[in-house]
Formats: C-alpha cells, sequence, structure tokens
C-alpha cells in the first residue's frame, strides 16, 4: 500500500548506519540484536517489501468526553522470499491504522528459516521449513510441520496470507483455540514462523 514518502532523517545510531550505507542488508541488522525503531531502515534494505491488511476492526471506549471510536488495522507485510514481520495500528481514521500498523510490522520483520524437512520430499530446496515449529497467541495454538513440495498450504487463509508473504510454499498447519479471531491466528503463525530461527541445521537458508 503506497503512501506519501518524506525525506528520511535517521534518528537512531542503527539508522544512521543503513542512511551512510555502513550496513547494507537487513540479515545485518538482524543478526545485530539491535531493535529496529524506524521503518524506514526495513524500506532500505526490503525495498521488495510487499504488505497485506488482514483485518480492520472498530474499538470504541467510553471517555469523560463521550464515546470515542477508532479503528485497529492488523497488517502482515514480507517479501515472499523469507522475510515477513506482523503488526497492529490505530487511529481515528482507517488509513491511518493501516499506515500504523504497517510501520509497525516493519518494526517487527524477522528472517524465517526455510528449507525441506519433510520425509516425504527431501528436495533440499527451500519451500517449506527445517523442521515441525509452534506459535501461541491469546486462545489460538499454531502448529507448522514440513511439507512435500507441491502440496501448497494447507491452512486457513489468514495463516495463508502470511505464509504466503514470508515465501512459505508448502506447510501443514494444525490449529488450536478461536481462529476466527484474526489478530491471534495470524499472530500465533507469525510466531510460529519466528521460531524457525530457533533451529541451526545446516543446508537451510
Amino acid at each position: 500500500m503506497a503512501y506519501e514518502q518524506v525525506e528520511w532523517v535517521p534518528l537512531t545510531g542503527l539508522g544512521r548506519a543503513v542512511a551512510a550505507g555502513e550496513i547494507t542488508s537487513i540479515d545485518e541488522v538482524l543478526a545485530s540484536g539491535h531493535p529496529i525503531k524506524e521503518p524506514q531502515i526495513v524500506d532500505a534494505l526490503l525495498p521488495d517489501l510487499e504488505d497485506e491488511v488482514l483485518d480492520i476492526n472498530m474499538v470504541q471506549r467510553m471517555t469523560d468526553s463521550g464515546r470515542r471510536v477508532k479503528f485497529r488495522a492488523v497488517v502482515v507485510v514480507g517479501n515472499r522470499n523469507g522475510y515477513v514481520g506482523f503488526g497492529q495500528g490505530k487511529d481515528a481514521q482507517v488509513g491511518n491504522a493501516i499506515q500504523k500498523a504497517i510501520a509497525d510490522a516493519k518494526l517487527n520483520v524477522l528472517k524465517v528459516r526455510r528449507g525441506c524437512g519433510s520425509w516425504e520430499c527431501g528436495c533440499d530446496l527451500s519451500h517449506s521449513i527445517p523442521v515441525e515449529v509452534t506459535g501461541k497467541a491469546g486462545s489460538v495454538k499454531v502448529t507448522l510441520k514440513p511439507a512435500p513440495q507441491g502440496l501448497g498450504l494447507v491452512t486457513g487463509d489468514i495463516s495463508k496470507k502470511v505464509l504466503q508473504l514470508a515465501g512459505i510454499k508448502d506447510v501443514w498447519a494444525f490449529t488450536k483455540g478461536q481462529t476466527r479471531t484474526t489478530i491471534n491466528f495470524a499472530k500465533a503463525t507469525f510466531e510460529a514462523l519466528k521460531q524457525t530461527n530457533m533451529v541451526r541445521i545446516g543446508g537451510f537458508e
């Protein structure tokens, strides 16, 4: 989703290093352990990032001055090639809520370790995940298992969008809890993908 671009003036040391060309890859940023506090860092290093609005909800709150209405947007970003982020944003305007959610998702970008961990396949290509992983959010638990090439994404639509933007083409997904809750279903899938980074196996991206 395109929005108005303004000149970026880095506010953090990490941002200044990226703007100066001292850091040239997102992997360097993620490996440094420093939190990403400026979405423009991700814009600079992952220019091919796409975003998908998963959900927009109206949130009402009573205040002393009356009922206040805001919109909450849930967004996933990814480059369909191993990088994905999940974010949320609230604002009185839908467009602003989406922009905030996109910025939040960029601040939470992670690298997904891909591979072929399926005993049915063994092709050594990066079309699935290397091992079984599980993520939780609220009452929702999502378990992702490696799948053979060509199977596709065996899961619900919300989870499928997260996996597609992460660059996962084949996976078995098993869920527990209220998967109709978009935020938790998406976040649990994202948390499961985060767990792929906990494995250190040769031959996987």
